[in-house]
């Protein structure tokens, strides 16, 4: 029998009852954080440590189940782990989670594997692509891997929506849960820094360089399991202590560009600052002039969604 899904809640809190940041090399960017936040530097700087490359992902995930991974494939499944709070390497899961859903915000995760196919059957013909690269090539390979790998039944999304992919991966998050699509979603942002992803962020962003990142938020509004969480608070409805992301602290600009995947970068980002002390509510926004751009607000007390 399929487990029973929560009924529909318009007004239903969501609530981020865990998260994590995977940035690899962010020692520098904690730094100017926590002097911009005025928080310890100890506790942010916690929040940022042990994020390691994708070619270093088994330290975190193990190494069986890997080969042929993406790196953002990579980044989005260590980002996942520390956001679940698991000990490093494969915990297979027991069975399916039908109420788990998983979001993915990504917009250069495979591009290297589309470029490399396109040459080989230009030069070489279909027989010569790899069975084992070819499903890397589907537009939604981060978020099915994610939801595979950690057994999650629910419904299973990728956003390749340029600039606002985060914070849009977000709001499509709170519809799956007040809608009772879900209980809980895993909002993962996740980009490579290849050297095709690379040049194609370049033709459009050349003011910014492109660095490869991810990060995970675990979103419910389920109160009893996420009682103590930082709360998506409705949009204007407070006045915001600070403003995280384009037009206050942008990481893009300070440390690099996770692009698609900003908007959830800089949502775990205040939820840590929240954590470490500072006093919410917080602003995050993602976006450019061509893209569009996207707001959302954190705070530590409560609130509801917009």
């Amino acid at each position: 029998m399929a487990a029973r899904r929560p009924g529909p809640d318009v007004t239903a809190t969501v609530r981020v009852s865990g998260w994590s940041l995977h940035l690899p090399e962010a020692d520098p960017l904690a730094a100017e954080l926590a002097d911009w936040a005025q928080v310890p530097f100890d506790r942010l700087a916690g929040a940022l440590a042990g994020a390691v490359p994708a070619e270093r992902a088994h330290e975190v995930l193990g190494r069986k189940g890997l080969l042929y991974k993406e790196p953002a494939t990579r980044l989005a499944l260590c980002a996942a782990h520390r956001a679940l709070g698991l000990p490093p390497g494969r915990t297979r899961p027991t069975g399916v989670e039908p109420a788990t859903a998983v979001v993915v915000a990504s917009n250069l995760g495979n591009v290297a594997t589309v470029a490399d196919l396109a040459r080989t059957v230009r030069a070489e013909g279909g027989r010569a692509v790899s069975p084992l690269a070819a499903p890397n090539a589907s537009s939604n390979v981060v978020s099915s891997t994610v939801a595979l790998w950690f057994g999650f039944g629910a419904a299973n999304l990728m956003l390749c929506s340029g600039a606002t992919a985060g914070l849009d991966a977000v709001r499509a998050a709170t519809l799956l849960l007040r809608a009772g699509r879900a209980a809980r979603v895993l909002v993962v942002g996740a980009e490579p820094a290849d050297e095709t992803a690379t040049v194609l962020h370049q033709a459009g962003r050349a003011s910014s360089m492109l660095r490869a990142g991810a990060a995970c938020l675990v979103l419910t509004s389920d109160v009893a399991t996420a009682a103590a969480g930082p709360v998506l608070v409705p949009h204007g409805g407070h006045q915001a202590s600070r403003r995280l992301g384009p037009g206050g602290f942008d990481p893009a600009a300070r440390w690099g560009d996770c692009y698609g995947a900003a908007g959830v970068v800089n949502l775990a980002l205040a939820a840590a600052l929240l954590d470490a002390g500072m006093a919410g509510p917080i602003a995050v926004t993602c976006g450019d002039d061509t893209d569009g751009r996207r707001e959302a607000f954190l705070d530590g007390g409560r609130g509801a969604d917009r």
